[in-house]
Protein backbone atom coordinates (compact mmCIF):
# COMPACT_ATOMS: atom_id res chain seq x y z
CA UNK A 1 0.00 0.00 0.00
CA UNK A 2 1.06 3.72 -1.05
CA UNK A 3 2.47 5.24 2.63
CA UNK A 4 0.01 8.24 3.32
CA UNK A 5 2.79 10.89 3.18
CA UNK A 6 2.97 10.21 -0.59
CA UNK A 7 -0.84 9.43 -1.77
CA UNK A 8 -0.68 11.79 -4.36
CA UNK A 9 2.58 11.85 -5.74
CA UNK A 10 3.05 7.94 -5.98
CA UNK A 11 1.20 6.00 -8.35
CA UNK A 12 0.52 2.08 -7.34
CA UNK A 13 -0.18 -0.40 -9.37
CA UNK A 14 0.63 -4.24 -9.93
CA UNK A 15 2.46 -4.97 -12.80
CA UNK A 16 2.39 -8.16 -15.01
CA UNK A 17 5.68 -9.92 -14.75
CA UNK A 18 7.42 -12.76 -16.65
CA UNK A 19 7.31 -15.06 -13.87
CA UNK A 20 4.45 -16.01 -11.65
CA UNK A 21 5.62 -13.32 -9.29
CA UNK A 22 3.85 -10.10 -8.28
CA UNK A 23 5.56 -6.98 -8.47
CA UNK A 24 4.38 -3.65 -6.50
CA UNK A 25 6.71 -1.63 -9.05
CA UNK A 26 4.24 1.62 -11.21
CA UNK A 27 2.85 -0.59 -14.94
CA UNK A 28 3.38 2.61 -16.46
CA UNK A 29 5.19 6.09 -15.53
CA UNK A 30 3.65 8.34 -18.77
CA UNK A 31 -0.28 8.58 -18.79
CA UNK A 32 0.23 9.73 -22.77
CA UNK A 33 -2.10 7.28 -24.26
CA UNK A 34 -5.63 8.20 -24.48
CA UNK A 35 -7.32 7.05 -21.57
CA UNK A 36 -10.64 7.58 -19.43
CA UNK A 37 -10.39 9.41 -15.99
CA UNK A 38 -13.05 9.04 -13.74
CA UNK A 39 -13.30 11.87 -11.77
CA UNK A 40 -12.66 11.46 -7.92
CA UNK A 41 -16.72 12.93 -6.98
CA UNK A 42 -19.57 11.20 -6.01
CA UNK A 43 -21.90 11.51 -9.00
CA UNK A 44 -24.37 9.80 -10.95
CA UNK A 45 -22.25 11.45 -13.85
CA UNK A 46 -19.66 9.44 -13.28
CA UNK A 47 -21.28 6.55 -14.68
CA UNK A 48 -20.51 7.87 -18.47
CA UNK A 49 -17.15 6.98 -17.86
CA UNK A 50 -17.57 3.43 -17.19
CA UNK A 51 -19.74 2.86 -20.20
CA UNK A 52 -18.44 0.88 -22.86
CA UNK A 53 -16.91 -2.41 -21.39
CA UNK A 54 -20.62 -3.68 -20.66
CA UNK A 55 -21.54 -3.03 -24.46
CA UNK A 56 -18.96 -4.88 -25.79
CA UNK A 57 -19.24 -7.56 -23.97
CA UNK A 58 -23.05 -7.82 -24.36
CA UNK A 59 -22.20 -8.45 -28.32
CA UNK A 60 -21.82 -11.34 -27.65
CA UNK A 61 -24.94 -12.05 -26.59
CA UNK A 62 -26.53 -11.19 -30.27
CA UNK A 63 -24.36 -12.84 -32.04
CA UNK A 64 -25.16 -15.44 -34.91
CA UNK A 65 -24.81 -17.87 -32.78
CA UNK A 66 -27.16 -16.91 -30.29
CA UNK A 67 -29.46 -16.08 -33.66
CA UNK A 68 -29.25 -19.43 -34.64
CA UNK A 69 -30.25 -21.23 -31.47
CA UNK A 70 -33.26 -18.66 -30.96
CA UNK A 71 -34.47 -19.35 -34.39
CA UNK A 72 -34.28 -23.08 -33.47
CA UNK A 73 -36.20 -23.19 -29.91
CA UNK A 74 -39.15 -21.16 -31.48
CA UNK A 75 -39.45 -23.10 -34.64
CA UNK A 76 -39.68 -26.20 -32.70
CA UNK A 77 -40.66 -25.25 -29.15
CA UNK A 78 -42.71 -22.26 -29.84
CA UNK A 79 -42.28 -20.10 -26.37
CA UNK A 80 -41.16 -22.69 -24.09
CA UNK A 81 -37.88 -22.02 -23.84
CA UNK A 82 -38.13 -18.81 -23.06
CA UNK A 83 -37.47 -18.88 -19.68
CA UNK A 84 -33.53 -20.22 -20.52
CA UNK A 85 -33.52 -17.29 -21.94
CA UNK A 86 -34.53 -15.07 -18.82
CA UNK A 87 -32.61 -17.11 -16.17
CA UNK A 88 -29.30 -16.86 -18.49
CA UNK A 89 -29.61 -13.20 -18.73
CA UNK A 90 -29.80 -12.99 -15.24
CA UNK A 91 -27.19 -15.48 -14.58
CA UNK A 92 -25.40 -13.45 -16.71
CA UNK A 93 -25.67 -9.84 -15.22
CA UNK A 94 -24.37 -11.64 -11.79
CA UNK A 95 -21.53 -13.29 -12.88
CA UNK A 96 -20.40 -10.76 -16.00
CA UNK A 97 -20.56 -8.25 -12.96
CA UNK A 98 -18.49 -10.45 -10.93
CA UNK A 99 -15.95 -10.28 -13.45
CA UNK A 100 -15.66 -6.21 -13.91
CA UNK A 101 -15.46 -6.32 -9.79
CA UNK A 102 -12.66 -8.66 -9.67
CA UNK A 103 -10.60 -6.56 -12.49
CA UNK A 104 -11.74 -3.27 -10.60
CA UNK A 105 -10.71 -4.24 -7.26
CA UNK A 106 -7.43 -6.35 -7.55
CA UNK A 107 -6.38 -5.07 -10.52
CA UNK A 108 -6.18 -7.58 -12.61
CA UNK A 109 -8.04 -9.90 -14.72
CA UNK A 110 -8.98 -13.29 -14.42
CA UNK A 111 -6.72 -15.26 -16.65
CA UNK A 112 -3.72 -13.75 -14.77
CA UNK A 113 -5.39 -14.91 -11.46
CA UNK A 114 -5.28 -18.32 -12.85
CA UNK A 115 -1.69 -18.22 -13.71
CA UNK A 116 -1.11 -16.55 -10.25
CA UNK A 117 -3.20 -18.91 -8.57
CA UNK A 118 -2.66 -22.67 -10.18
CA UNK A 119 0.13 -24.83 -10.67
CA UNK A 120 1.57 -24.85 -13.99
CA UNK A 121 -0.20 -27.73 -15.20
CA UNK A 122 -3.91 -27.40 -14.29
CA UNK A 123 -3.10 -23.85 -15.78
CA UNK A 124 -2.40 -25.06 -18.74
CA UNK A 125 -5.10 -27.01 -19.31
CA UNK A 126 -7.19 -23.93 -18.03
CA UNK A 127 -5.73 -21.81 -20.75
CA UNK A 128 -6.12 -25.13 -23.68
CA UNK A 129 -9.60 -25.21 -22.77
CA UNK A 130 -10.20 -21.16 -22.86
CA UNK A 131 -8.72 -21.22 -26.02
CA UNK A 132 -10.88 -24.14 -27.38
CA UNK A 133 -13.59 -21.93 -26.00
CA UNK A 134 -12.78 -18.87 -28.16
CA UNK A 135 -12.32 -21.33 -31.13
CA UNK A 136 -15.80 -22.74 -30.80
CA UNK A 137 -17.08 -18.98 -30.11
CA UNK A 138 -15.83 -18.22 -33.30
CA UNK A 139 -17.47 -21.38 -35.60
CA UNK A 140 -21.00 -18.73 -35.33
CA UNK A 141 -19.07 -16.10 -36.71
CA UNK A 142 -17.50 -17.82 -39.25
CA UNK A 143 -20.85 -19.69 -40.81
CA UNK A 144 -23.07 -16.72 -40.07
CA UNK A 145 -20.57 -14.69 -42.39
CA UNK A 146 -20.76 -17.53 -44.99
CA UNK A 147 -24.54 -17.44 -44.49
CA UNK A 148 -24.69 -13.77 -45.22
CA UNK A 149 -22.52 -13.79 -48.24
CA UNK A 150 -24.76 -16.55 -49.73
CA UNK A 151 -27.93 -13.98 -49.11
CA UNK A 152 -26.22 -11.54 -50.68
CA UNK A 153 -24.09 -12.88 -53.06
CA UNK A 154 -25.61 -16.46 -53.92
CA UNK A 155 -21.95 -17.56 -52.68
CA UNK A 156 -21.83 -21.12 -51.99
CA UNK A 157 -21.67 -21.60 -47.86
CA UNK A 158 -18.08 -23.83 -48.36
CA UNK A 159 -17.11 -20.52 -50.62
CA UNK A 160 -18.67 -18.09 -47.98
CA UNK A 161 -16.33 -20.17 -44.98
CA UNK A 162 -13.12 -19.71 -46.67
CA UNK A 163 -13.78 -15.94 -47.40
CA UNK A 164 -14.10 -14.91 -43.96
CA UNK A 165 -10.54 -15.44 -43.67
CA UNK A 166 -10.42 -12.06 -45.36
CA UNK A 167 -12.75 -10.81 -42.50
CA UNK A 168 -9.46 -10.27 -40.45
CA UNK A 169 -7.80 -7.77 -43.27
CA UNK A 170 -11.23 -6.00 -43.26
CA UNK A 171 -11.30 -5.95 -39.81
CA UNK A 172 -7.70 -3.93 -39.32
CA UNK A 173 -8.66 -1.48 -42.31
CA UNK A 174 -11.61 -0.20 -40.71
CA UNK A 175 -9.85 -0.60 -36.59
CA UNK A 176 -7.31 1.86 -38.14
CA UNK A 177 -10.22 4.86 -37.74
CA UNK A 178 -10.96 3.78 -34.83
CA UNK A 179 -12.44 1.04 -32.91
CA UNK A 180 -14.82 3.38 -31.37
CA UNK A 181 -16.16 4.32 -34.84
CA UNK A 182 -16.37 0.55 -35.84
CA UNK A 183 -18.43 -0.33 -32.87
CA UNK A 184 -20.94 1.99 -33.58
CA UNK A 185 -21.21 1.26 -36.86
CA UNK A 186 -22.03 -2.48 -36.29
CA UNK A 187 -24.33 -1.33 -33.30
CA UNK A 188 -26.16 0.34 -35.71
CA UNK A 189 -26.67 -2.46 -37.96
CA UNK A 190 -27.28 -5.06 -35.46
CA UNK A 191 -29.70 -2.70 -33.75
CA UNK A 192 -31.73 -2.02 -37.42
CA UNK A 193 -32.01 -6.23 -37.28
CA UNK A 194 -33.49 -6.11 -33.96
CA UNK A 195 -35.91 -3.13 -34.63
CA UNK A 196 -36.98 -5.32 -37.56
CA UNK A 197 -37.83 -8.18 -35.19
CA UNK A 198 -39.72 -6.18 -32.55
CA UNK A 199 -41.50 -4.50 -35.52
CA UNK A 200 -42.16 -8.38 -36.65
CA UNK A 201 -43.62 -8.90 -33.36
CA UNK A 202 -46.57 -6.48 -34.24
CA UNK A 203 -47.53 -8.71 -37.34
CA UNK A 204 -46.64 -12.11 -35.69
CA UNK A 205 -48.65 -11.20 -32.99
CA UNK A 206 -47.75 -13.85 -30.40
CA UNK A 207 -50.03 -14.44 -27.45
CA UNK A 208 -48.83 -12.36 -24.45
CA UNK A 209 -50.15 -15.27 -22.32
CA UNK A 210 -48.07 -17.92 -24.08
CA UNK A 211 -45.49 -15.58 -24.05
CA UNK A 212 -45.25 -15.04 -20.15
CA UNK A 213 -46.08 -18.49 -19.34
CA UNK A 214 -42.60 -19.34 -21.58
CA UNK A 215 -40.90 -17.15 -19.50
CA UNK A 216 -41.75 -18.09 -16.01
CA UNK A 217 -42.86 -21.38 -16.51
CA UNK A 218 -39.67 -24.10 -16.82
CA UNK A 219 -40.09 -26.96 -18.98
CA UNK A 220 -38.18 -29.27 -20.60
CA UNK A 221 -39.94 -31.69 -22.88
CA UNK A 222 -37.60 -34.08 -24.28
CA UNK A 223 -34.23 -34.56 -25.00
CA UNK A 224 -33.55 -32.01 -28.07
CA UNK A 225 -35.64 -29.52 -25.61
CA UNK A 226 -32.36 -30.57 -23.07
CA UNK A 227 -30.20 -30.33 -26.08
CA UNK A 228 -31.18 -27.08 -27.29
CA UNK A 229 -31.69 -25.92 -23.59
CA UNK A 230 -27.36 -26.34 -23.28
CA UNK A 231 -27.15 -24.36 -26.51
CA UNK A 232 -28.98 -21.48 -24.82
CA UNK A 233 -27.23 -21.58 -22.37
CA UNK A 234 -23.93 -21.68 -24.19
CA UNK A 235 -25.01 -19.39 -26.29
CA UNK A 236 -25.33 -16.67 -23.78
CA UNK A 237 -23.28 -17.22 -20.96
CA UNK A 238 -19.52 -17.44 -22.47
CA UNK A 239 -16.68 -18.54 -21.15
CA UNK A 240 -14.72 -15.92 -23.08
CA UNK A 241 -16.72 -12.81 -22.09
CA UNK A 242 -15.50 -13.74 -17.80
CA UNK A 243 -11.81 -13.03 -18.97
CA UNK A 244 -12.89 -9.82 -21.11
CA UNK A 245 -15.32 -8.20 -19.22
CA UNK A 246 -12.40 -8.69 -15.93
CA UNK A 247 -9.78 -7.13 -18.39
CA UNK A 248 -11.94 -4.43 -20.46
CA UNK A 249 -12.83 -2.40 -16.63
CA UNK A 250 -8.68 -2.20 -16.19
CA UNK A 251 -8.76 0.48 -19.15
CA UNK A 252 -10.08 3.10 -16.66
CA UNK A 253 -8.41 5.57 -14.21
CA UNK A 254 -9.89 5.10 -11.41
CA UNK A 255 -9.85 6.43 -7.71
CA UNK A 256 -8.57 3.72 -5.46
CA UNK A 257 -10.29 4.75 -2.24
CA UNK A 258 -13.22 2.37 -0.97
CA UNK A 259 -15.60 4.52 -2.26
CA UNK A 260 -14.28 4.87 -5.28
CA UNK A 261 -13.68 1.05 -5.92
CA UNK A 262 -17.16 0.37 -4.42
CA UNK A 263 -18.66 3.33 -7.12
CA UNK A 264 -16.60 1.60 -9.90
CA UNK A 265 -18.69 -1.66 -9.11
CA UNK A 266 -21.88 -0.29 -9.10
CA UNK A 267 -22.18 2.17 -12.24
CA UNK A 268 -20.00 -1.11 -14.05
CA UNK A 269 -22.96 -3.48 -12.92
CA UNK A 270 -25.78 -0.42 -14.02
CA UNK A 271 -23.89 -0.50 -17.24
CA UNK A 272 -24.01 -4.33 -17.86
CA UNK A 273 -28.18 -4.48 -16.61
CA UNK A 274 -28.79 -1.76 -19.34
CA UNK A 275 -26.63 -3.37 -22.34
CA UNK A 276 -27.90 -7.10 -21.22
CA UNK A 277 -31.51 -6.20 -20.75
CA UNK A 278 -31.19 -5.06 -25.06
CA UNK A 279 -29.90 -8.43 -25.72
CA UNK A 280 -32.38 -10.09 -23.81
CA UNK A 281 -35.35 -8.13 -25.46
CA UNK A 282 -33.37 -9.16 -28.79
CA UNK A 283 -33.17 -12.94 -27.97
CA UNK A 284 -37.05 -12.70 -26.66
CA UNK A 285 -37.83 -11.08 -30.03
CA UNK A 286 -36.65 -13.68 -32.34
CA UNK A 287 -37.78 -16.41 -30.26
CA UNK A 288 -41.06 -14.68 -30.23
CA UNK A 289 -41.12 -14.34 -34.23
CA UNK A 290 -39.73 -17.61 -35.22
CA UNK A 291 -42.68 -19.58 -32.68
CA UNK A 292 -45.35 -17.01 -33.81
CA UNK A 293 -44.72 -17.30 -37.20
CA UNK A 294 -43.69 -21.19 -37.53
CA UNK A 295 -46.57 -22.43 -35.90
CA UNK A 296 -48.91 -20.30 -37.24
CA UNK A 297 -51.85 -22.05 -39.24
CA UNK A 298 -51.88 -19.95 -42.29
CA UNK A 299 -48.14 -20.97 -43.60
CA UNK A 300 -47.69 -21.69 -46.95
CA UNK A 301 -45.92 -25.03 -47.96
CA UNK A 302 -42.95 -23.29 -48.81
CA UNK A 303 -42.22 -21.48 -45.34
CA UNK A 304 -43.21 -24.95 -43.40
CA UNK A 305 -40.67 -26.78 -45.40
CA UNK A 306 -38.15 -23.93 -43.93
CA UNK A 307 -39.44 -23.80 -40.63
CA UNK A 308 -38.78 -27.65 -40.13
CA UNK A 309 -35.55 -27.25 -40.33
CA UNK A 310 -34.78 -23.55 -39.85
CA UNK A 311 -31.64 -21.81 -39.86
CA UNK A 312 -29.72 -18.47 -40.35
CA UNK A 313 -29.55 -19.24 -44.13
CA UNK A 314 -33.77 -19.45 -44.26
CA UNK A 315 -34.69 -17.22 -41.60
CA UNK A 316 -35.00 -14.38 -43.79
CA UNK A 317 -38.78 -15.57 -44.42
CA UNK A 318 -39.70 -13.75 -41.22
CA UNK A 319 -39.01 -10.23 -42.20
CA UNK A 320 -40.75 -10.00 -44.73
CA UNK A 321 -43.74 -8.68 -43.18
CA UNK A 322 -41.53 -5.57 -42.73
CA UNK A 323 -38.98 -5.82 -45.47
CA UNK A 324 -40.79 -7.27 -48.25
CA UNK A 325 -38.07 -8.21 -50.88
CA UNK A 326 -35.41 -6.66 -48.46
CA UNK A 327 -35.53 -8.68 -46.21
CA UNK A 328 -32.75 -11.72 -47.52
CA UNK A 329 -30.53 -8.68 -47.95
CA UNK A 330 -30.85 -6.68 -44.82
CA UNK A 331 -31.28 -9.89 -42.80
CA UNK A 332 -27.51 -10.58 -44.21
CA UNK A 333 -25.97 -7.40 -43.78
CA UNK A 334 -27.18 -7.68 -40.02
CA UNK A 335 -25.99 -11.19 -39.82
CA UNK A 336 -22.69 -9.91 -41.37
CA UNK A 337 -22.27 -6.97 -38.95
CA UNK A 338 -23.45 -9.55 -36.08
CA UNK A 339 -20.68 -11.85 -36.95
CA UNK A 340 -17.89 -8.98 -37.39
CA UNK A 341 -18.94 -7.37 -34.40
CA UNK A 342 -18.26 -10.88 -32.30
CA UNK A 343 -15.02 -11.22 -34.26
CA UNK A 344 -13.65 -8.00 -32.34
CA UNK A 345 -14.36 -9.83 -28.94
CA UNK A 346 -13.17 -13.05 -29.80
CA UNK A 347 -9.89 -11.09 -30.97
CA UNK A 348 -9.73 -9.30 -27.52
CA UNK A 349 -10.46 -12.31 -25.39
CA UNK A 350 -7.99 -14.64 -27.17
CA UNK A 351 -5.08 -11.77 -26.41
CA UNK A 352 -6.41 -11.62 -22.84
CA UNK A 353 -6.07 -15.00 -22.48
CA UNK A 354 -2.96 -15.43 -23.94
CA UNK A 355 -1.09 -12.63 -21.89
CA UNK A 356 -2.89 -13.69 -18.18
CA UNK A 357 -2.11 -17.56 -18.69
CA UNK A 358 1.06 -17.23 -20.71
CA UNK A 359 2.29 -14.18 -20.31
CA UNK A 360 2.33 -14.38 -23.99
CA UNK A 361 1.10 -11.39 -26.33
CA UNK A 362 0.64 -11.44 -30.08
CA UNK A 363 -0.59 -8.68 -32.41
CA UNK A 364 -4.26 -8.22 -32.75
CA UNK A 365 -4.10 -9.46 -36.49
CA UNK A 366 -2.13 -12.55 -35.85
CA UNK A 367 -4.32 -13.79 -33.13
CA UNK A 368 -7.38 -13.31 -35.28
CA UNK A 369 -5.82 -14.75 -37.99
CA UNK A 370 -4.99 -18.18 -36.19
CA UNK A 371 -8.53 -18.45 -34.16
CA UNK A 372 -10.59 -17.72 -37.61
CA UNK A 373 -8.44 -20.85 -39.07
CA UNK A 374 -8.97 -22.90 -36.07
CA UNK A 375 -12.48 -22.39 -36.74
CA UNK A 376 -12.46 -22.37 -40.66
CA UNK A 377 -11.29 -26.44 -40.87
CA UNK A 378 -14.17 -27.88 -39.06
CA UNK A 379 -16.89 -25.33 -40.51
CA UNK A 380 -15.24 -26.13 -44.38
CA UNK A 381 -15.82 -29.87 -43.98
CA UNK A 382 -19.50 -29.38 -42.33
CA UNK A 383 -20.22 -26.91 -45.07
CA UNK A 384 -19.10 -29.06 -47.46
CA UNK A 385 -20.58 -32.51 -46.45
CA UNK A 386 -23.76 -31.52 -45.22
CA UNK A 387 -24.66 -28.14 -46.47
CA UNK A 388 -26.14 -24.94 -44.95
CA UNK A 389 -28.17 -27.74 -42.64
CA UNK A 390 -24.89 -29.25 -41.78
CA UNK A 391 -23.38 -25.92 -40.69
CA UNK A 392 -26.13 -25.11 -39.04
CA UNK A 393 -25.83 -27.75 -36.79
CA UNK A 394 -22.53 -27.12 -36.20
CA UNK A 395 -23.56 -23.70 -34.51
CA UNK A 396 -25.98 -25.58 -32.21
CA UNK A 397 -22.75 -27.84 -31.43
CA UNK A 398 -20.25 -24.93 -30.88
CA UNK A 399 -22.74 -23.36 -28.81
CA UNK A 400 -23.09 -27.02 -26.56
CA UNK A 401 -19.33 -27.04 -25.66
CA UNK A 402 -19.63 -22.91 -24.84
CA UNK A 403 -21.98 -24.35 -22.13
CA UNK A 404 -19.86 -27.84 -21.13
CA UNK A 405 -16.76 -25.62 -20.58
CA UNK A 406 -18.34 -22.51 -18.78
CA UNK A 407 -17.58 -24.58 -15.03
CA UNK A 408 -13.51 -24.45 -15.74
CA UNK A 409 -13.97 -20.60 -16.39
CA UNK A 410 -16.88 -19.51 -13.64
CA UNK A 411 -15.75 -21.76 -11.07
CA UNK A 412 -12.30 -19.91 -10.40
CA UNK A 413 -14.54 -16.66 -10.98
CA UNK A 414 -16.50 -17.71 -8.25
CA UNK A 415 -14.16 -18.35 -5.64
CA UNK A 416 -11.64 -15.54 -6.19
CA UNK A 417 -14.44 -13.17 -5.69
CA UNK A 418 -15.16 -14.87 -2.70
CA UNK A 419 -12.45 -15.16 -1.73
CA UNK A 420 -11.20 -11.80 1.39
CA UNK A 421 -7.99 -12.56 0.50
CA UNK A 422 -7.93 -11.31 -2.96
CA UNK A 423 -11.38 -9.04 -2.60
CA UNK A 424 -10.72 -7.94 1.31
CA UNK A 425 -14.15 -5.85 2.19
CA UNK A 426 -15.22 -6.35 -1.64
CA UNK A 427 -15.73 -10.10 -1.32
CA UNK A 428 -18.84 -11.57 -2.50
CA UNK A 429 -21.72 -11.48 0.20
CA UNK A 430 -22.90 -14.78 1.62
CA UNK A 431 -26.13 -14.39 -0.02
CA UNK A 432 -24.73 -13.57 -3.73
CA UNK A 433 -21.95 -16.57 -2.92
CA UNK A 434 -25.05 -18.47 -2.32
CA UNK A 435 -26.89 -17.44 -5.62
CA UNK A 436 -24.00 -17.59 -8.04
CA UNK A 437 -23.74 -21.41 -6.70
CA UNK A 438 -26.82 -22.34 -7.53
CA UNK A 439 -26.19 -21.18 -10.80
CA UNK A 440 -23.08 -22.73 -11.17
CA UNK A 441 -24.61 -26.35 -9.70
CA UNK A 442 -27.76 -25.62 -12.13
CA UNK A 443 -25.28 -25.48 -15.51
CA UNK A 444 -23.20 -28.25 -14.43
CA UNK A 445 -26.68 -30.45 -14.31
CA UNK A 446 -28.42 -29.57 -16.64
CA UNK A 447 -24.83 -30.44 -19.09
CA UNK A 448 -24.24 -33.84 -16.95
CA UNK A 449 -28.08 -34.81 -17.41
CA UNK A 450 -27.70 -34.53 -21.19
CA UNK A 451 -24.21 -36.33 -21.79
CA UNK A 452 -24.99 -39.07 -19.59
CA UNK A 453 -28.99 -39.62 -21.14
CA UNK A 454 -27.71 -38.82 -25.10
CA UNK A 455 -24.64 -40.75 -24.38
CA UNK A 456 -26.74 -43.70 -23.33
CA UNK A 457 -29.15 -43.82 -25.81
CA UNK A 458 -26.78 -43.56 -28.16
CA UNK A 459 -24.72 -46.84 -26.93
CA UNK A 460 -28.33 -48.54 -26.77
CA UNK A 461 -29.80 -47.59 -30.27
CA UNK A 462 -26.78 -48.26 -31.82
CA UNK A 463 -25.96 -51.50 -34.68
CA UNK A 464 -22.49 -51.65 -33.17
CA UNK A 465 -20.69 -55.31 -32.26
CA UNK A 466 -21.32 -55.41 -28.69
CA UNK A 467 -17.45 -55.59 -27.68
CA UNK A 468 -17.05 -52.16 -29.47
CA UNK A 469 -20.37 -50.72 -27.49
CA UNK A 470 -18.26 -51.64 -24.01
CA UNK A 471 -15.47 -50.43 -25.10
CA UNK A 472 -17.29 -46.74 -26.31
CA UNK A 473 -19.14 -46.98 -22.61
CA UNK A 474 -15.95 -47.29 -21.00
CA UNK A 475 -14.21 -44.41 -23.03
CA UNK A 476 -17.41 -42.35 -22.89
CA UNK A 477 -17.76 -42.27 -19.23
CA UNK A 478 -14.31 -42.36 -18.32
CA UNK A 479 -14.41 -38.69 -19.83
CA UNK A 480 -17.07 -37.79 -18.09
CA UNK A 481 -15.51 -39.05 -14.78
CA UNK A 482 -12.14 -36.85 -15.94
CA UNK A 483 -14.68 -33.93 -16.99
CA UNK A 484 -15.88 -34.03 -13.11
CA UNK A 485 -12.77 -35.18 -11.67
CA UNK A 486 -11.62 -31.43 -12.98
CA UNK A 487 -14.71 -29.46 -11.47
CA UNK A 488 -13.86 -30.99 -8.59
CA UNK A 489 -10.32 -30.23 -8.07
CA UNK A 490 -11.44 -26.45 -8.75
CA UNK A 491 -14.39 -26.63 -6.23
CA UNK A 492 -12.45 -27.99 -3.63
CA UNK A 493 -9.10 -26.54 -3.78
CA UNK A 494 -8.03 -24.29 -1.42
CA UNK A 495 -7.16 -20.59 -2.92
CA UNK A 496 -3.63 -19.50 -1.88
CA UNK A 497 -3.44 -17.30 1.24
CA UNK A 498 -0.60 -14.63 -0.11
CA UNK A 499 -2.24 -11.75 -2.18
CA UNK A 500 -1.79 -8.41 -3.13
CA UNK A 501 -4.84 -6.21 -2.65
CA UNK A 502 -5.16 -3.19 -4.66
CA UNK A 503 -7.97 -1.69 -2.55
CA UNK A 504 -8.10 0.20 0.22
CA UNK A 505 -8.71 -1.12 3.76
CA UNK A 506 -11.66 0.60 5.62
CA UNK A 507 -9.13 1.78 8.19
CA UNK A 508 -6.41 2.65 5.75
CA UNK A 509 -8.95 4.56 3.61
CA UNK A 510 -9.86 6.54 7.23
CA UNK A 511 -5.81 7.41 7.42
CA UNK A 512 -5.73 8.62 3.79
CA UNK A 513 -8.17 11.33 4.62
CA UNK A 514 -9.46 13.28 1.99
CA UNK A 515 -6.21 12.48 -0.34
CA UNK A 516 -7.29 10.21 -3.17
CA UNK A 517 -4.80 7.32 -5.01
CA UNK A 518 -5.61 6.43 -8.60
CA UNK A 519 -4.87 3.39 -10.86
CA UNK A 520 -3.39 3.95 -13.61
CA UNK A 521 -5.21 2.23 -16.60
CA UNK A 522 -3.47 -1.24 -17.95
CA UNK A 523 -1.19 0.14 -20.65
CA UNK A 524 -1.33 -3.16 -22.41
CA UNK A 525 -5.13 -3.33 -22.01
CA UNK A 526 -6.05 0.25 -22.80
CA UNK A 527 -3.86 -0.84 -26.14
CA UNK A 528 -5.36 -3.53 -26.80
CA UNK A 529 -9.43 -2.41 -26.62
CA UNK A 530 -8.41 1.84 -28.00
CA UNK A 531 -5.88 0.47 -31.09
CA UNK A 532 -3.72 3.88 -31.68
CA UNK A 533 -2.53 5.40 -34.72
CA UNK A 534 0.74 6.59 -33.30
CA UNK A 535 3.40 4.35 -31.70
CA UNK A 536 3.16 3.60 -27.59
CA UNK A 537 6.35 2.63 -25.89
CA UNK A 538 6.15 0.38 -22.90
CA UNK A 539 7.76 1.25 -20.01
CA UNK A 540 8.75 -2.23 -17.77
Amino acid sequence: MVPPGSAVTQQQFIASTGNRSLSNAPLIEETEVDQIVVPDRTSWKNLFAYMGPGFLVSIAYIDPGNFETDLQSGAQYKYELLWIILVASCAALIIQSLAANLGVVTGKHLAEHCRTEYPRVPNFILWVLAEISIVACDIPEVIGTAFALNMLFSIPVWGGVLLTGLSTLVLLALQQYGVRKLEFLIAFLVLTIAGCFFMELGYANPNPREVLRGLFVPQLKGNGATGLAISLLGAMVMPHNLFLHSALVLSRKIPRSVRGIKEACRFYMIESAFALMIAFLINVSVISVSGAVCNSSDLNPEDQNSCKDLDLNKASFLLKNVLGSWSSKLFAVALLASGQSSTITGTYAGQYVMQGFLDLRLKPWIRNFLTRCLAIVPSLIVAIIGGSAGAGQLIIIASMILSFELPFALIPLLKFTSSKTKMGIHANSKTISAVTSMIGSLIMAINIYYLVTSFVKLLIHSHLNIVVIVFSGILGFSGMSIYLAGIAYLVYRKNKEAATLLALTESENREMGNNSVYSLPREDIASMQLPQRRTIVDVD
